[in-house]
Parts: structure tokens; C-alpha cells; sequence
């Protein structure tokens, strides 16, 4: 007896633009955010995790006819649940329980609906318990992202994945927070307060956090006693103040050391210097921000050099912004005689290990910010002389796509941090053990009782509780070698240290940036203590979670659990290589508290699922092996799911990886859907979730992950059939248009309707077991994904039905030459064709005409005082261009007034601005693209706008 059941809002409708643009803000959200608890490469927005888990378990009102009864019924309750998801969505009701609560209201209706429904299946105690939710499981957990909205909208969370340190991350998030949420804090510090009659009135796990904190500060206390001397301040002298006239009111100040600036070296190619480790500086520029410039320069004396730092303008600006580099790449010269230095000759010195580096300068603390100084010989010996008693010996990948040092002698992780870096690091490792005796001790001092079982293994007690805030502790070190390695920059624009991962790879830094330890700023364990504690502040901690370490391919966590999750990317981040750089400190620090989790060496690599070319022997072998792993783990989830609820699966891919005349495709998009179709999924939607806002110019033409795409699968029915492909294309041409125009009336942007309408598209395609050609074979997912790009752009040419003649022309006359000049004749013959004329355009006021040539007008070449009252000819393709105009140029209030002149003509050209939009995103036409896509987000709030704004009437003027 199969399942009841009933569509859910994320099948039919979400309010995307509202969660695309809340999405897009998040990334400028730092304090309190939970991604800055630790780094994880491609995180979800919370936004949008929070209203996809919404929306796949509220029923969409279509699907309770006897409740809404009419489409306009349907629509209405529509909005009302739309309206809950904008609410959600946004930032500051991360933690408003009122919101939430109205969230989770709307969850438990639908379930107790599907309950009722279902009460007679053979499996309804299993299935359907109206007083327990179903739980969640996010097989990919990666950051966390998933797993902690589900909980935060009321569901047992679970979150597995293969890699340890994304299991840790969702521990310390989700797992951890909830086992001792309400409970003060057991440092000596917080314990007087309490004894002095204090009451505790923190919620959730503000009395974890408190405690991290404090055994945070202790621990930086004692490594400051231990290896402090290894970062001094520095007096300003006399001799510094001859040099540096500036420096002269801090004479005899001792000023604290933000960070060293080094760069790489090698000897001389040039035989005369060959006893001469010369720099590989990327830019001698300090300081570029206006009125504080600073820069270094290199003084040749004594058959050998030194640097000087100077302030102000240098007098050859550009030779001291590209350093000794010439030009891209490894590419160097010699400062001592402008011999060439070859990206080879720096990799045989690298591997030879002859690659050492010299103090360029150092940065203090002044006053009113940066004071940069001339290195000392006291400073440099100081740092090179520093002797770690451990390093991580664990090899970097030979990637050399990601991981750009291994060719330049820099070869395992180890490698990537100075000795000093490395003392610190190590040191403060060895404090977390301490600290974690310390806070047992303490957590027994106030009667906490202890089980002896310690975190691992389910512990609540005192044991479990050091472990607790161990794992925070070490997380920090994890934390400050992302800020404490020779990989950090320093960016001049901004005066400050840039950590390690900028992107998701490792590249080859020249010249780096070393913070200081004791420094308060980036590099410092205790600033980045701080930030994390923020995040556990906030955390609510209400619902209990379980992360453990788990193969997607082999799990049966999914069993009869909610799924949303959000697999690796086929081949572009290698998230297990990526990750041991922080795998080998984490080990090295909390395997004591984790021992299973952190037994191995490194990161296992061999089962995860990304199409690594290198591990697998070539391009086409690596695809294989992610299509047959993803297969696997797709139907783990496809026989495992809840059968209540669609599974939503994420998918970020390269939008303009490769371009045929039915527009954009990629190989790693293409390898995923087909692994989860042979999965055994159906799917049913597909949405773009946009964290990055691509009508930006970049966005458009960049190749670049721009868009993450939400697919909602169901399991396929076995009773699904075999069905020609000419029968495929009927039912396709048949929903396709109808699935189209929902898209446009619900305001989707045109940047994403290709995207979207993919989901209606691959909908048909899936319902069916197979669709075979004429000659018997099976039509494959790149082939029904090209026919659904056919049909939906005959679907928007047969729109141009509602278009005038002078419209249909242009649209033509743009599709072949765009905003240029084009030959008179050819215009004229095409005019013909759409019964208008070339005079007849120019009239409109769409065409310019000079001898021999034509031309459509760009809106900015458009009149200013247009009025479409006045308009004798008037065209949707004028209505679309001067609303561009007026848009860009004044902004919505004003594109309103013209809307409201138009009145009932505006709508029309809404769909023209689809259609445009598509040509140029075929054409790579990114400035025009970014024109019609800013125009259709924009038109909600300017139809609002021009239901209370008033057009002047006409012969009054101007209109605008």
C-alpha cells in the first residue's frame, strides 16, 4: 500500500527572489554568523537551507482542493506561506522565536495532515506518529549548514559525512550545544560571581561559551609566559628616527608587532651574485591607502642589499608595485643585476632546498594605525632561530590545478609554516590538553557530576564536558593556522593580514605576511576565540542532534528521515585534500577527545566523491568514478527517504563551463543528474539559489560557481514506462510552456529561468523509465537536457505573438547584431518580412538610419521627455528600453510614474525583457543582460510603486 501523499510548496512555487536576495546578503554577515565557527568551502546560505527544509514539508495549497477550492483560494494561502518565508529568511530572525515558532506551526499542520491521511498504512507507528516529527538527515553535512535549520525549525537533526573535520564542525554546531544547553559555567572566575549571590540566567549555551572564553584567555596567558619572547615589541631609536624624520614623536616607544613581512628568496642565477639569496617580492608596496602610503626599498651596498622602508610616494611607482616580478607567473628578476629569474630555475632551487626568505619590513602598532619599520638584524635572527618540536610531516597532493607549492620544494603541510609559526602552533596544542584538565577539575570543584564517560562516547558529565570545551579550544588552533602560515598576504588596501584560504586552493604567496601570536588582531588564538563564541551565544540548543562519521554510499541514516542535502561538486573542490591542512593540527590537538574520529593520518581520500583527475588516473576515468559513487549515495536516499516528502539534493556547477547554439552546459552538471536519475529519483523541480547576485557584469561572464541549484526529487514510481521520444517531445511541448509562464508570472529572474524551467523539463523526462529514439536507444540526460533548452526557447519566440510588428523586427535585427550598425539592406529586407518598414522605425524612435547603415537606439540614446500618452507609435520594445533607461538612470520611483502612464501596456513588456535577456546570455552580451535582468527583479517594487504614484498628465512636459 503506497504512501499518501500530497505536493509540497517547493513543487510548485517559493518566493525565490526574497530568498536570493536574503542569501546574497548573508555573505556580508560575519559576527555571529556560524560560518565563522571554522572554515568549510562552499557553504550554504542559511537563508535558503531554512526555506527549502520549509518548503519541502508544507503542502502546497493546490493539494487540499476541499480547503482551497479555487486557483485564486490557492493563491492567496500561497502568499500567506510566501510571507512566513520572507519573514524566516532574514538575518535578524535567525533567533526571533516568534518567527520561528510560526514556521514550525505551519510544519506541524502538514504533518498531522499526512498522519491523518495515512493512518491505516501497514506502516503508520513507523511512518506516521502525529506527536513526533520525522528526523532530518543531511548525508553531505560539509559545514553544517542543512542540519542546523532543520534543527532550528524543530527537527532531530542528524549529519554524517565521510571527512572529520566537516564531522567535528557539525558536533561542535549542532551535536555538542544542546548536551549542556542551560548550564552555568564552571570556571573559578564565574564561580565567585555565582557565590556572591549571581544567578544564572544564561540561555542555551551561553555558560559553554563563557567557559571557552575564559580557559581561552587562560591558555593564551600561559603560552604568552612560555614562548613570548619570540615576539617582542620594538623600541623606536634614535637611529630609526634620523632615517624616518616621522617616526621622531615616538622616540623611545615600544610599539607591539602586528605582523612580519617576508619574502621568499633564492641565490642569484647571475654568477657575480650566486653567494646572494635575492628576493622574490611580488610588490614592494606597503601601503597604498590614501595619505598613508608606504613602501619598501631594496638598497644595494656592500656587494649585497638591504631593505629600507620609506613612506609616501615612491619615485618609480609602477617598478615598486610589481616588486622583482616580471610580468605573470614565477617570473622574477635579480635586485642585485636584473638577471631574469625563471619560474624553472625557482622550482630547482625549491626542491633543492636552497628556497629561503628575508625580512622585508615590520608592521607596529602606532597611535591612529599602522607604523611600518625597516627591518633588524635582532628581528630576523630572532624568527629563524626559532626550533619547533613538531611539525606535520603529511604530504601535499601533487594536484597541481589547486595546490600550486609542492613544485616549488614546498611539499608537505609542514612546509607552508615558519618555525616560529610552528612553535606557537604546537604550543598551543599542547595547552588544550592542560586546559582540558583544568576544566574537569573545576567542573567537579562545583558538584558537577561525572559519568567517567567521556564525549565520544555519549558522556554528560564532568569528562564530557572538559572534552566539550576542548573541542572549541582546539578548533581555535585550527582556526589560527588558517591566519599563522607562509601562505598569508598582506593586503596593502586594507593595511592588514589575509588568511590563508582566500579561494579553495593553496597558491604559490612570494612574499607573506607572519602575525603575531599576542598580537589582538588576525593570527591572535584568542580574537578568533571571541568570534566563535558569538556564534555559540546564539545558538538555541533546543533540540537534540547526532553527527557521526559515515560513507554517503553505504549509510542507512536516511532511513524514513526528511533529506535536503548538498553533495560534493563533481570536480571543483577537493574538499578532502583542502581539508588536512587543518586535519593535522585538529589530530595533533583533539585526538585524545575524538580518537575514532581522528585515527587516520590524514583525511580519507579514496571514497570521497569529487572527480579528482589526478587520484583517478585522467579525466575520464575520475568522471566515471564520481558518476558510479553518486549513483550509489543517490540511491541510498532514493530508497531510504521519507515517502511523505520530496528529498532536495543542492548542486552548484560552472554556468558557462561550455556554450553550444542551445546555450550553456557542463559536464559536471550533466554527470550529476544523471546519477540521480539512474538513482531511481524522479524530479520535480529544480530552483537557483543565487548567493552571489549574478546580474553584477563578472557574473555573467565569468566562468564561476554562480549559482547552486536546488533539485526536489521524488522517488520514480516502478510502475513508470518506456515512452518514444516523439512522445516525450509532445508532453513536453505541452507542459513546458505552462510550467514557463508560472515561472514569469511569479517574477522569476530571467537569469534564472533557464535554470528553473529545467525542472519542469527533466519533470516529464523522468516520469518516464526510459525514453528511447527511433532506432531503440535511450535518450540521454545531455540530450533531454537540449531539447528542453529547444522547446523553452520556441516557447519564448511564440510569446512574441503578443509583440507589434516594429518590436518583432527588432528583436530579430538584435539577435543579429545587437546594439551595432548593420547594413541598410538587410534591414530593409527584414522589415518586409515583418510587415513594417525601415522609415516606419525610425518614426517609432527604436532605429537611427545613416547612409547605407542602421542602428537601434541603446536606451541611453533614448529621449528624455518620451511620453507613451503622447506616443503615436507606440512599441513594447520602446516600453522596455526607456523603462530601462529611467530605471538606471533615476531608479524605481521614477520607472513607476512611466509604468503608470503605460498602464495596462507595461506587463507586456515584462516578457520582452525575457526574451532579450536570453539572447544575450547566448550571445555573451553581459552589460545588455544585466540591463533586462535588473529590470524584471526590479518590477514587483515598481508596480508597487506605481499604484501610489501619479503620472503627470499629458502636454505637461516632461513625463519623468
Amino acid at each position: 500500500m503506497p504512501v499518501r501523499t500530497r505536493k509540497k510548496l517547493i513543487e510548485v512555487a517559493l518566493p525565490l527572489e526574497a530568498i536570493n536576495q536574503e542569501s546574497a546578503r548573508e555573505k556580508s554577515i560575519r559576527h555571529g554568523h556560524p560560518s565563522t565557527l571554522h572554515l568549510w568551502w562552499a557553504r550554504r546560505p542559511l537563508a535558503a537551507a531554512r526555506a527549502v527544509i520549509f518548503a519541502q514539508m508544507v503542502d502546497d495549497p493546490s493539494s487540499w482542493p476541499d480547503l482551497f477550492p479555487t486557483p485564486n483560494a490557492q493563491q492567496k494561502e500561497r502568499e500567506r506561506l510566501f510571507e512566513i518565508i520572507k519573514a524566516m529568511v532574514k538575518w535578524e530572525n535567525t533567533t526571533n522565536e516568534a518567527v520561528l515558532e510560526q514556521a514550525r506551526a505551519e510544519i506541524w499542520q502538514s504533518w498531522r495532515r499526512a498522519c491523518a491521511e495515512n493512518a491505516d498504512h501497514p506502516r503508520a507507528k513507523e511512518l506516521f506518529d502525529r506527536h513526533v516529527l520525522p528526523g532530518f538527515h543531511d548525508p553531505f553535512a560539509g559545514g553544517g549548514a542543512l542540519p542546523l535549520e532543520a534543527q532550528r525549525l524543530g527537527l532531530k537533526a542528524h549529519a554524517t559525512d565521510l571527512n572529520p573535520v566537516s564531522v567535528l564542525i557539525n558536533k561542535a554546531m549542532i551535536e555538542i550545544p544542546p548536551k549542556f544547553a542551560g548550564q552555568p559555567p564552571v570556571n573559578p572566575q564565574s564561580r565567585k560571581e555565582l557565590a556572591r549571590g549571581g544567578i544564572w540566567n544564561g540561555k542555551g549555551a551561553q555558560g559553554l561559551a563563557e567557559d571557552v572564553r575564559y580557559y581561552g584567555q587562560w591558555m593564551r596567558n600561559e603560552a604568552e609566559k612560555r614562548i613570548g619572547h619570540l615576539y617582542p615589541k620594538i623600541e623606536i631609536t634614535e637611529s630609526m628616527a634620523a632615517e624616518r624624520p616621522d617616526l621622531r614623536p615616538l622616540l623611545g616607544r615600544q610599539l607591539t608587532v602586528i605582523a612580519w613581512l617576508w619574502a621568499r628568496t633564492v641565490k642569484s642565477p647571475n654568477p657575480a651574485f650566486r653567494d646572494v639569496d635575492v628576493p622574490l617580492a611580488s610588490t614592494f608596496m606597503l601601503s597604498t591607502k590614501t595619505g598613508k602610503d608606504a613602501f619598501v626599498e631594496p638598497m644595494i651596498e656592500s656587494g649585497g642589499y638591504r631593505f629600507a622602508v620609506k613612506v609616501g610616494k615612491p619615485r618609480d611607482a609602477e617598478a615598486t608595485k610589481n616588486g622583482t616580478k616580471l610580468g605573470r607567473g614565477a617570473n622574477f628578476q635579480c635586485v642585485m643585476s636584473g638577471s631574469p629569474i625563471t619560474p624553472d630555475y625557482i622550482k630547482g632551487e625549491g626542491q633543492s632546498g636552497r628556497m629561503g626568505a628575508r625580512l622585508m619590513a615590520i608592521v607596529a602598532e602606532g597611535d591612529r594605525g599602522r607604523i611600518y619599520l625597516s627591518p633588524t638584524v635582532e628581528m630576523e635572527n630572532l624568527a629563524t632561530k626559532a626550533v619547533p618540536n613538531w611539525k606535520p610531516e603529511t604530504s601535499l597532493p601533487n594536484d597541481p590545478r589547486n595546490f600550486w607549492t609542492v613544485q616549488y620544494g614546498l611539499t608537505t603541510y609542514g612546509d607552508l609554516f615558519t618555525p616560529r609559526q610552528l612553535v606557537a602552533l604546537t604550543t598551543f596544542s599542547d595547552l588544550v590538553q592542560e586546559a582540558r584538565e583544568r576544566i574537569k577539575s573545576d567542573a567537579l570543584a562545583v558538584r558537577h557530576l561525572d559519568d567517567g564517560k567521556p564525549l565520544a562516547d555519549g558522556g554528560t558529565g564532568a569528562t564530557a564536558y572538559a572534552d566539550a570545551v576542548s573541542v572549541y579550544l582546539g578548533m581555535s588552533i585550527s582556526k589560527m593556522s588558517d591566519a599563522q602560515s607562509s601562505l598569508c598576504r598582506w593586503k596593502t588596501t586594507m593595511d592588514q593580514s589575509i588568511a590563508t584560504f582566500g579561494r579553495q586552493s593553496l597558491p604559490m604567496v612570494w612574499d607573506y605576511s607572519e602575525a603575531n601570536a599576542f598580537g589582538g588582531m588576525a593570527g591572535d588564538p584568542l580574537v578568533s576565540l571571541k568570534n566563535m563564541m558569538r556564534v555559540l551565544d546564539g545558538t538555541m540548543a533546543t533540540v537534540p542532534a547526532i553527527v557521526f562519521q559515515n560513507d554517503a554510499q553505504t549509510q542507512a541514516c536516511s532511513k524514513d528521515a526528511i533529506v535536503s542535502t548538498d553533495p560534493p561538486y563533481y570536480d571543483n573542490i577537493g574538499y578532502a585534500d583542502l581539508s588536512d591542512f587543518f586535519y593535522v593540527w585538529l589530530r595533533r590537538t583533539l585526538r585524545p577527545v575524538f580518537p575514532s574520529l581522528f585515527s587516520t593520518l590524514a583525511v580519507p581520500k579514496a571514497e570521497e566523491l569529487v572527480a579528482t583527475p589526478y587520484r583517478h588516473g585522467g579525466k575520464e576515468a575520475a568522471e566515471e568514478f564520481f558518476l558510479t559513487g553518486m549513483t550509489a549515495a543517490m540511491h541510498r536516499l532514493a530508497e531510504q527517504a521519507h515517502p511523505a516528502f520530496p528529498t532536495t539534493i543542492y548542486y552548484a556547477f560552472k554556468q558557462s563551463e561550455t556554450a553550444s547554439d542551445v546555450g550553456t552546459s557542463s559536464t559536471g552538471w550533466e554527470t550529476f543528474l544523471d546519477a540521480v536519475i539512474r538513482a531511481g529519483f524522479a524530479i520535480s523541480g529544480t530552483w537557483p539559489m543565487r548567493t552571489e547576485l549574478a546580474n553584477k557584469v563578472i557574473g555573467i561572464k565569468a566562468n564561476m560557481l554562480s549559482s547552486s541549484i536546488v533539485l526536489v526529487c521524488r522517488k520514480r514510481p516502478e510502475s513508470a514506462r518506456t515512452v518514444t521520444l516523439r512522445e516525450f517531445l509532445t508532453v513536453l511541448k505541452e507542459d513546458l510552456p505552462k510550467a514557463l509562464a508560472h515561472l514569469q508570472r511569479g517574477n522569476i529572474a530571467p537569469v534564472d529561468l533557464a535554470q528553473s524551467a529545467i525542472g519542469p523539463g527533466m519533470a516529464v523526462y523522468t516520469q518516464y523509465s526510459k525514453v528511447v529514439d527511433a532506432a531503440g536507444k535511450p535518450v540521454s540526460v545531455r540530450e533531454a537536457l537540449t531539447l528542453i533548452n529547444e522547446v523553452l526557447d520556441v516557447a519564448l519566440a511564440e510569446q512574441e505573438g503578443d509583440f507589434d510588428a516594429d518590436t518583432r523586427w527588432a528583436l530579430t535585427w538584435f539577435d543579429q547584431v545587437g546594439f551595432n550598425d548593420g547594413p541598410y539592406g538587410e534591414a530593409e529586407v527584414l522589415s518586409k518580412a515583418k510587415v513594417t518598414s525601415v522609415s516606419g522605425l525610425a518614426e517609432a524612435g527604436i532605429v537611427s538610419v545613416k547612409p547605407g547603415k542602421v542602428r537601434l537606439l541603446r536606451p541611453v540614446d533614448l529621449p528624455a521627455d518620451w511620453n507613451p500618452t503622447t506616443d503615436p507609435r507606440l512599441t513594447v520594445w520602446e516600453t522596455v528600453h526607456h523603462l530601462i533607461r529611467v530605471l538606471e538612470a533615476d531608479g524605481e520611483t521614477a520607472a513607476a510614474r512611466l509604468v503608470a502612464a503605460l498602464g495596462s501596456k507595461a506587463e507586456v513588456g515584462r516578457e520582452l525583457a525575457y526574451r532579450l535577456y536570453t539572447m544575450c546570455e547566448r550571445k555573451k552580451r553581459a552589460a545588455e543582460a544585466m540591463s533586462y535582468n535588473g529590470l524584471v527583479q526590479s518590477w514587483p517594487e515598481i508596480l508597487r510603486l506605481s499604484r501610489e504614484v501619479q503620472p503627470e498628465p499629458p502636454g505637461q512636459g516632461e513625463l519623468l
